[in-house]
């Protein structure tokens, strides 16, 4: 998938076993990928914000590191896209599955007693992970990485369509809004890698500001955060209502959704 149209730049020759449609060192000569690094904030303010907000509400520590784990993919995710090195590239997929563990663990315990805590599920993700983590260390093969994600993700999408379904069905809309959002990026996420050729040879005839929009990679990560940060809320709104605490979605600055939780329990 390495575009034609590479430049030279401050962090070398990429090292990375993947390199995305978005055109190297174009915008930037110490980034390698502009758009598809500076996408990455959307996975990292907010989500450092509501881990802060978390601590505030007094909820359990798990979606503290939900919110941190997230945080730490946008991370990752900036410095792979930006340098392009084998490293920084581990930086980003290996806490994709960390971090989808601790929502897997969230979202399956969230109806248990409060600050319960569920060792053998911990065993089994913790051994999970580190096997997955072992395995890609060896075999450097994206496609398990990817495969290893997408189960972890089905699991989560199979427990949300049940608590909606069955138990919690006023949740309907912030759970089909979130898998919508990221769904919608999985696709773009594809096109970017299917129609990379086409992609490129559209941008080479729009006005730089324009072309940037074709950066579907970009889109994936806006798109997926949004849908990511969304389900933490959702996994947090369906523990805090068992809890029989009362949730309240507040936007911040008119515009983003933060789950506060007030500390009297409804009667």
């Amino acid at each position: 998938m390495a575009p034609a149209a590479d430049r030279p730049g401050y962090w070398g020759t990429p090292t990375s076993t993947l390199d995305w449609c978005e055109e190297n060192y174009v915008v930037s000569y110490y980034i390698a990928e502009f758009w598809n690094t500076v996408s990455n904030l959307i996975m990292i303010l907010p989500p450092i914000y509501g881990a802060i907000q978390t601590c505030k509400d007094g909820l359990e520590v798990r979606y503290v590191w939900s919110f941190l784990g997230l945080a730490a993919v946008g991370i990752g995710s900036w410095s792979f896209h930006m340098t392009l090195q084998y490293e920084m590239q581990l930086l980003d997929e290996l806490p994709m599955i960390y971090s989808c563990c601790v929502f897997v663990y969230c979202l399956y315990e969230c109806f248990k007693q409060e600050c319960a805590i569920n060792y053998l599920s911990i065993t089994f993700l913790l051994t999970f992970s580190i096997i997955v983590s072992v395995i890609y260390l060896i075999w450097k093969e994206p496609v398990f990485h990817q495969v290893m994600y997408a189960v972890l993700v089905a699991f989560l999408v199979i427990r949300s369509v049940f608590i909606v379904t069955w138990v919690y069905p006023w949740l309907r809309a912030l759970c089909f809004t979130s898998l919508s959002i990221f769904l919608l990026g999985f696709v773009l996420w594809n096109i970017d890698n299917i129609f990379c050729d086409s992609l490129r040879a559209t941008r080479q005839r729009l006005p730089p500001v324009v072309g940037a929009v074709t950066q579907l990679h970009a889109w994936w990560h806006i798109l997926t955060g949004l849908g990511s940060y969304l389900h933490i809320l959702l996994s947090l709104q369906i523990r805090s209502t068992y809890l029989k605490h009362r949730p309240k979605v507040k936007f911040l600055c008119g515009v983003w959704p933060m789950l506060h939780i007030e500390s009297q329990k409804a009667s």
